[in-house]
């Protein structure tokens, strides 16, 4: 019985700090995105190559925008590393350089993943994305069913994910 009562001090202990994480959160997420049709994903992958299209993707999946100079971008690369393990995940690269500075970041950090340049921030302005890192998950039907701006944790994008492919 002792055991139940440290439990729920601790929970309810933790309680406001989850609701002021949850209230920022929905404080810069605001505004942000729109939900809906994802536009369309059009340029240069970091090895040369062509990104063929978001319709060339199996859904659900997850665009996730990142710059080489962000430091919460870095904290976030294991998790997107992990999370592409298993789901379609696509990189946007904003404003980090052309493909080779983009790709020679990628490999000093071992950041194994998809990545298209967007150089001038074009494909970032498309979204709505003001600052990175920026996640969208699309459902089976290409819309963007969940968009969040700053650290998102692997639980989190992975119950996200698990709803948009419901």
């Amino acid at each position: 019985m002792a055991v139940m009562v440290r439990i729920a001090r601790l929970a309810l202990g933790w309680l406001p700090v989850l609701a002021v994480v949850l209230a920022i959160q929905l404080l810069t997420n605001r505004g942000i995105f729109d939900m809906g049709r994802a536009p369309d994903l059009r340029g240069q992958m970091v090895g040369g190559e062509r990104f063929a299209g978001l319709a060339s993707m199996p859904k659900p999946a997850i665009i996730y925008f990142w710059a080489s100079w962000c430091g919460v971008c870095r904290a976030m690369q294991t998790t997107i590393m992990s999370v592409a393990g298993d789901t379609p995940v696509i990189t946007v690269a904003m404003q980090s350089g052309d493909p080779a500075v983009v790709s020679e970041y990628m490999s000093h950090r071992q950041f194994d993943v998809p990545a298209l340049v967007d150089q001038e921030g074009s494909v970032a302005d498309a979204y709505g994305v003001r600052g990175v890192p920026a996640t969208f998950v699309l459902g089976r039907d290409g819309n963007i069913q969940f968009a969040t701006m700053g650290y998102t944790s692997e639980l989190g994008m992975r119950l996200r994910l698990w709803w948009a492919s419901r």
